[in-house]
C-alpha cells in the first residue's frame, strides 16, 4: 500500500505474516494427496499386506491403538465398564475398520452403527450373516463378526444380541414362526463370540424379536432388507442397572 507515493512502513512484513498459513495448508494438501495415492495403489493387493500398511498408517497418523486403549483405561466407570463417550470411541474404530474392509473388498461389509439411549448399537444385515430362512452362519459371516468382536473383548459391559426379521411369514418344522428364527440367529452369534473370541458368557444375552421391532417400512423390498438384521447392543453403564444381577439373589418363598 502506498500513501502519497511512498510505501507504508511494515506493509511487506504484514503481508508475509498473513500468507504463512499457505505453507501449512500446502503441506496438509500434499500429505492428503500422498495418502490417497497410497490407498488407491493398494486397492488390488492381498489382504495381509493391506492390513499391515493400514496399521502402519494408523500408528503414524493417530498413534494407533495405544492411545485409544490408554484413553479407555483412564476414563472407565466402575469395573472397566464404559459409558456413552467411550462407546462412541469404539463406534468410531468399528466405522474405520468397516471403511477399510469395504475398500479392500470393493463391496459394503453390511454393518452400520448408532449410539442411542441404550448404548452402542451395531446393526449387521441378514445377508452378511445368514442365508434366507437359516440360522447357520455363512462362511463369509465371520469377517463382519470379527470386526465387531475384536473391539468388544476388553470391556465388561453387558452385550445383548438381538435377532430381527421382516414380516414375511415362515412356517417350517425348525422355525414355526419368525420368533424362533430370530432367536436362533441371535444364539448362533453368541456361540461364535464365546467359542472364537472368548467373550465372557455372563456378558451375553440373546433376544428374538421376530418382525415386531422394524427400523424401516416392511411395505418395500428395501425396507424389509433393513429389518432383517442382527443387532449387537453394548449397554452403556447408566443402563446396566436395568439388567438382572449376575449372581442370583435368594428367591422369596411363595405362599401356596
Amino acid at each position: 500500500m502506498r500513501v502519497g507515493g511512498k510505501r507504508k512502513k511494515g506493509d511487506d512484513g504484514n503481508k508475509v505474516g498473513q500468507e504463512r498459513w499457505l505453507l501449512t495448508y500446502a503441506d496438509m494438501i500434499t500429505l492428503l494427496l500422498a495418502l490417497f495415492i497410497v490407498m488407491y495403489s493398494m486397492s488390488k493387493i492381498d489382504s495381509e499386506k493391506f492390513h499391515n500398511v493400514t496399521e502402519a498408517l494408523s500408528e503414524q497418523l493417530h498413534k494407533g491403538r495405544s492411545i485409544f486403549e490408554k484413553s479407555l483405561r483412564s476414563d472407565v466407570i466402575g469395573d472397566n465398564t464404559l459409558d456413552y463417550g467411550r462407546l462412541r470411541l469404539i463406534q468410531q474404530r468399528i466405522k474405520d475398520r468397516i471403511r477399510l474392509e469395504s475398500m479392500r473388498r470393493e463391496t459394503p461389509v453390511g454393518i452400520s452403527t448408532t449410539v442411542d439411549q441404550r448404548g452402542l448399537v451395531i446393526h449387521i444385515k441378514e445377508s452378511a450373516l445368514f442365508d434366507p430362512g437359516s440360522h447357520i452362519l455363512k462362511d463369509d459371516a465371520y469377517e463382519p463378526l470379527d470386526i465387531v468382536s475384536t473391539q468388544l473383548k476388553n470391556i465388561n459391559n453387558p452385550i445383548r444380541i438381538e435377532g430381527h426379521t421382516d414380516n414375511t411369514p415362515i412356517n417350517t418344522p425348525r422355525f414355526p414362526s419368525n420368533w424362533e428364527l430370530s432367536a436362533a440367529r441371535a444364539i448362533s452369534v453368541i456361540k461364535y463370540f464365546i467359542e472364537k473370541h472368548e467373550i465372557s458368557p455372563d456378558q451375553l444375552s440373546a433376544l428374538g424379536f421376530g418382525e415386531f421391532k422394524p427400523i424401516a417400512d416392511n411395505a418395500t423390498p428395501e425396507g424389509r432388507a433393513q429389518n432383517r438384521r442382527v443387532d449387537i447392543v453394548v449397554l452403556a453403564q447408566s443402563e446396566i442397572k436395568n439388567e438382572p444381577p449376575s449372581q442370583p439373589e435368594k428367591m422369596a418363598d411363595f405362599e401356596e
